[in-house]
């Protein structure tokens, strides 16, 4: 996994809108940039919700907020328009942004091991550096605790 003080790695990801992202693009700012499993599922929806609500005192840090999953677009704009985001969804459907981050692994659940997003949140700096990491993320409340970081 992509650790603090680390140059995150470039991507270039297509958003809910179908426009491209790249995070070269938004040096300069700070980025918040959570990965999460899958649209419209309690705890992805909890987590983006909170995203979603803490929205205008990110931007008042002058931060990015960007959510990145294996779904595509158009799972991702259905989701973006049933819980009102407003902020993107980046798709990564081969996984390339995940395993770059290191967040792609062995998961369990139920007594059955399989390959999926690890929930985890990285603030990238300015300078395109790793500030922090969020591993093995809570959803609800990670939000206040992402903002609770950039203000101390």
């Amino acid at each position: 996994m992509v650790g603090e003080g680390e140059l995150a790695p470039e991507f270039e990801l297509e958003s809910d809108r179908g426009e491209t992202v790249r995070l070269s693009d938004l040096r300069g700012r700070r980025v918040v940039l959570y990965f999460y499993p899958k649209d419209d599922t309690s705890g992805c929806t909890k987590e983006a919700c909170g995203f979603r609500d803490s929205l205008p005192e990110f931007e008042h840090e002058d931060v990015v907020v960007l959510g990145v999953s294996p779904d595509g677009v158009a799972s991702h704009a259905k989701f973006r328009d049933k819980y009102g985001l407003n902020f993107p969804l980046l798709a990564d459907p081969d996984h390339e942004a995940a395993r770059a981050y290191g967040v792609w692994g062995k998961k369990k659940m139920y007594g059955r091991e399989y390959e999926g997003i690890l929930r985890t949140t990285f603030l990238i700096g300015p300078d395109g550096r790793v500030e922090r990491v969020f591993e093995k993320v809570k959803p609800a409340g990670h939000s206040e605790e992402v903002l609770a970081t950039l203000s101390s």
